[in-house]
Order: C-alpha cells, then structure tokens, then sequence
C-alpha cells in the first residue's frame, strides 16, 4: 500500500480509489491530518490548487453519497443539506462541498450570486488556500451525481488546463446545440446561474466560440433549458 504524504498525491489517490471501489478510510485520515505546512507548500501555484481542490471535491462527493444514497434523489432541502454540512476533513479544518466549490474553485463567490456576489465572511483557511480568480471552467469537472455530470477524472497539476479543456470540449459536445438557421445556441442553465464567471452574456458567447461549439463569426442568442426543458431565450448583441 502507498504511503504518499504529499498532498496533490493523496487527493489523487483517494479519487482513483474511489473510484476503483478500494479502502479509502486512510487516505482520508492522512488528508485530514495534513500538516498545514505541506499543504501551503503543495498549493503554492494555481495548478496545484485546481488539481488539489477538484480531486477532493469528486472524490467525497462519491463518498458521502455512498453514506446516503437517496439524498440526490431527495428535495431541494436534503440536496442543500448534502452540499453545505461540514464533513470533510482537510488539514485540520472540517469543510462542505459547497466550501471546496464556491469558496476555493470559485475564489469565495457566492452559489446563488450568479458568479456577481461574494461569499460572506470566508475563513482564514479559504483565503490562504482558494484560487486568486474564479476558474470558470470548474463547472464542467465537479460532479453533482446528477445531469450533465462529466465524466470523473483524476487531475494532476502538470496537466490540469489541458484536462480541463478537454472535459469542457465533452460537456459541450454533450450539452451544447446551435442552430445555424435561427442562430440560435441552446445552453444548459448552469451558464446562466453562473453568469458572472463566464463574463456575462457576451463572455458566455466568446466561452462557446473559444471552444468549438458555435461557429466563429456569429454571435447567436442563448437559448437556456430551464427545469422544465422549455427553453428561455436571451438575445446577444455586440457593438
């Protein structure tokens, strides 16, 4: 059995254990008992923040949804509960998912604000060891056991931008239509919960073009799926 004690190494292995159905508990003990130290060593670039944080947050959202397998079936209250409870233990600190996405993938935004509103009062921990700025790209890697979720994969920090480019590709091939005749591009709701870190309507725009999933040259209105799947369309116009 390794014995790692890094830090970006053990978040690693507790995802691929996971996801290979092996015994995490001492994965989870060593990530817990984390000397702060290492830790701000380990995190000391923007890559080794993202790889760190997004194999934590696929990994115990597999794990605590192991402990209550209804809660991502149940009401908005139980899914509230699932993502807010602080029961991740990273280097002495207990955090929730919502902690690990919106507070250090996000760098403190709040998960109703749209991507325009901080998070209130962020820890001491949050801000020593959130990214700088808002990766938007973040919202095609976490899973949330539910639609639209991406395929889990392992990041390193060697490789993070590239990984994340290529799971922004897939969750766009998947998730993304356009509609040449009407220009018109047809977009999961998560553009518009989460705006503001794509840059607003326009940066949404320039997001799909960057990669791929609208021609370049147009500027369609955005067309979002709502819960209901009847769509709400917005217009996108450029001086």
């Amino acid at each position: 059995m390794p014995t790692q004690l890094d830090p970006l190494s053990l978040s690693a292995d507790l995802l691929y254990t996971v996801t290979t159905e092996g015994d995490t508990d001492w994965l989870q003990d060593r990530l817990a008992t984390l000397e702060r130290a290492r830790l701000r060593r380990a995190l000391a670039s923007r890559e080794g923040k993202l790889a760190f944080w997004l194999n934590c947050y696929n990994a115990y959202v597999q794990l605590l949804s192991e402990d209550d397998p209804s809660v991502l079936d149940g009401g908005i209250r139980d899914r509230w509960r699932f993502r807010t409870r602080d029961r991740i233990p990273v280097s002495g600190v207990r955090m929730s998912l919502n902690d690990i996405e919106h507070g250090m993938l996000r760098s403190s935004k709040h998960p109703l604000g749209r991507g325009y509103v901080p998070r209130l009062f962020p820890s001491s921990f949050e801000r020593r060891f959130r990214l700088d700025d808002c990766e938007p790209r973040i919202h095609f890697a976490v899973s949330h056991g539910g639609d639209h979720c991406p395929p889990v994969t392992v990041y390193s920090p060697a490789d993070v931008d590239t990984e994340l480019n290529i799971a922004v590709e897939w969750f766009l091939e998947e998730n993304v239509t356009y509609d040449p005749d009407g220009n018109v591009a047809t977009v999961p709701r998560l553009f518009r919960r989460y705006r503001g870190d794509f840059g607003g309507k326009r940066g949404i725009v320039a997001f799909l073009r960057k990669h791929d999933a609208i021609p370049d040259g147009r500027t369609p209105s955005l067309r979002y799926e709502s819960m209901s799947r009847t769509p709400a369309v917005e217009f996108v116009r450029e001086p």
